[in-house]
């Protein structure tokens, strides 16, 4: 029995990664290379050109959705950083206050929070609408419908989710750690660089995960506070399953982009080195 005890652990959540997402994946891969339309109904030919096909016709989205995607993680990092620095370590008891209201935005609908950005932005809304009439901005300046709208909504929205592992990576150094360094004739900026960021990496490698991947299949930023030029890659997918209703297509884009991404995790994974993080997750 001891033996099947670990086993017996993994099973529930085993279960639900092959229910939830080996089944849909291999689905999803089924569909893509199916023939057909939505009257006729589909057939298996294992038409693999639909993937040429698609990165052909959206690889300017999928180039720009990485892009929104690596930019609003690297924007998020140097935003959410300082914010988990200073609650782990200035926090004092009142941390839990700061990491509620670091929260806060959860309670409210992920979509409400971005119209509500797009009220805020509009160009007689509450923000540009008394800087125009004070004369401090130009009459036809805009935010909304470009590209600093969109990645602004992507990194308001996933930023809790930067800020929260890399403070639980720093709320696990013990701050005798930093005190030795100093100790050992070490300026502040030293005992940031050598202790504490390696120490943290494991943080900062999971927030990466938790942002990077959404950011990048994000279409709601995209279609509430974008413009035509913005179209990411996943209202892309998003109309071509319930607009166009074309699965085989959908189905191949969607794949891609996984694909894409897990690629560049495991790049990123790679030049970041794993056993440096597990190294220093394990202290």
């Amino acid at each position: 029995m001891k033996r099947l005890t670990p086993y017996l652990l993994i099973l529930p959540g085993g279960l639900w990664l092959l229910i939830f997402l080996v089944l849909p994946m291999v689905f999803m891969a089924s569909v893509s290379t199916q023939e057909g339309d939505i009257l006729n109904g589909f057939v298996q030919t294992f038409d693999f050109s639909v993937y040429g096909d698609a990165l052909t016709r959206y690889q300017t989205q999928f180039l720009r959705s990485v892009g929104y995607g690596l930019v609003g993680t690297a924007v998020s990092i140097a935003m959410a950083y300082p914010v988990a620095y200073w609650i782990a370590f200035r926090g004092g008891s009142r941390k839990s206050t700061y990491l509620l209201l670091v929260l806060l935005p959860f309670f409210v609908s992920f979509v409400l929070r971005t119209v509500s950005w797009k009220f805020l932005l509009a160009d007689d809304g509450l923000l540009l609408s008394p800087l125009k009439a004070m004369g401090l901005v130009a009459q036809d300046f805009h935010v909304l419908q470009t590209t600093v709208a969109v990645i602004g909504g992507l990194v308001y929205n996933y930023l809790p989710f930067m800020i929260l592992p890399i403070y639980v990576a720093l709320e696990r150094i013990d701050p005798r750690v930093v005190e030795a360094a100093q100790d050992l004739y070490a300026a502040r900026s030293q005992a940031f660089t050598k202790v504490v960021l390696p120490l943290s990496l494991p943080g900062v490698f999971a927030g990466v995960l938790m942002t990077f991947v959404p950011m990048t299949a994000d279409y709601v930023n995209a279609g509430i506070l974008g413009g035509p030029a913005n179209t990411m890659i996943g209202n892309i997918i998003q109309t071509e399953y319930l607009v166009n209703a074309d699965y085989p297509t959908a189905a191949a884009l969607s794949f891609t982009l996984m694909a894409v991404m897990l690629v560049g995790i495991f790049a990123y994974a790679r030049a970041l080195g794993t056993e440096n993080v597990l190294e220093a997750a394990a202290r």
